[in-house]
C-alpha cells in the first residue's frame, strides 16, 4: 500500500503541461458522451412508455376520459424525443460523475480522496432519492389538489410540452435539496463553516428553505411545504455529519 506522505509528495511533483490537461478533458467529455448516446438508443425507442411513466401521477387524477394535449404540430415527437435525451442523461450520471472524478483525482492528496470517494457516491445516490421523493410522493400530492380545486365546469387539459418541463423543474429543484447534507459536510470539511456556526444560523436557513419551496414549486402550500420540509431535515442531518467530521479533524 502507498505511503499518505509519499502519494502527496507524487502528488506534487507531477505537474503537467496544460495541453495535456485539455487533452485529457477532451477525452472525459468524449467518453461522457459516448455512454449519453448508447443509452440514448434503446430509450428513443421506448420514449413514449417512458413519457407515460412521467405523465402517470397527473392521468391518475384527472377525470375519467381526460387527456394530456400537444399544442405544437412538432410537439408529439419532440417532447419524448427531449425526455428520452433528458433520461440518457439521467442514468449515464454516475458514469458521467466518474469520468469527472477521473480527471480531477490525480491532483488530490490521499486524504481528499478517502473523503470525496463516499461524498460523491452519496450525492449521487441523494440526488436519485430526491427525484424518486419527488414522483412517488410530492406528484401524486400535488395534483390531487391541482385537479380538485380546478372550478366546476373546467376541463383540466395540460399541454405535454408544458407538463415534462414542469416535471423536469420538480426534479431538479428535489434533486438539489437532498444534495444539502453535502453542502453542509463540505462546508465543514474545507474550513469554510464550522457545525456550530450553520447551527447558529438556523432560522436563516429555514426562512431560505421556504422562499426556495415558493420559487420552485407550483403556487400550492403542499409541494411548497414539501420541499421545504425536507430540506430543512436534511440541513439538521448534515449538521450531524458536519460535527462529527469535525471530531475526526480533531483527533487526526
Amino acid at each position: 500500500m502507498v505511503d499518505a506522505a509519499e502519494h502527496d509528495t507524487q502528488v506534487d511533483s507531477d505537474e503537467q503541461p496544460f495541453l495535456s490537461h485539455i487533452i485529457e478533458l477532451r477525452s472525459r467529455i468524449l467518453r461522457g458522451l459516448v455512454i449519453v448516446l448508447a443509452l440514448f438508443v434503446p430509450l428513443y425507442f421506448v420514449a413514449n412508455e417512458l413519457y407515460a411513466f412521467i405523465a402517470a401521477p397527473l392521468m391518475a387524477h384527472l377525470p375519467d376520459g381526460s387527456n394530456m394535449i400537444a399544442t405544437e404540430v412538432a410537439s408529439p415527437f419532440l417532447t419524448p424525443f427531449k425526455l428520452a435525451i433528458l433520461t440518457s442523461i439521467f442514468a449515464g450520471m454516475p458514469f458521467l460523475l466518474h469520468q469527472i472524478w477521473a480527471f480531477i483525482s490525480p491532483g488530490l492528496y490521499l486524504y481528499e480522496k478517502k473523503f470525496a470517494i463516499p461524498l460523491l457516491i452519496s450525492s449521487i445516490l441523494l440526488f436519485y432519492l430526491g427525484t424518486a421523493f419527488a414522483y412517488f410522493l410530492v406528484f401524486p400530492l400535488v395534483f390531487q389538489f391541482l385537479v380538485g380545486v380546478a372550478p366546476e365546469g373546467v376541463t383540466m387539459m395540460t399541454d405535454i410540452s408544458r407538463y415534462l418541463d414542469f416535471v423536469i423543474k420538480m426534479f431538479f429543484a428535489f434533486g438539489i435539496a437532498f444534495e444539502i447534507p453535502i453542502a453542509t459536510l463540505l462546508l465543514a470539511w474545507t474550513g469554510i463553516a464550522s457545525a456550530q456556526s450553520m447551527a447558529t444560523k438556523r432560522p436563516y436557513m429555514i426562512v431560505g428553505c421556504f422562499i426556495i419551496g415558493m420559487l420552485l414549486t407550483p403556487p400550492d402550500v403542499i409541494s411548497q411545504l414539501l420541499l421545504a420540509i425536507p430540506a430543512w431535515v436534511l440541513f439538521e442531518i448534515g449538521i450531524v455529519f458536519a460535527r462529527m467530521v469535525e471530531k475526526r479533524n480533531e483527533i487526526h
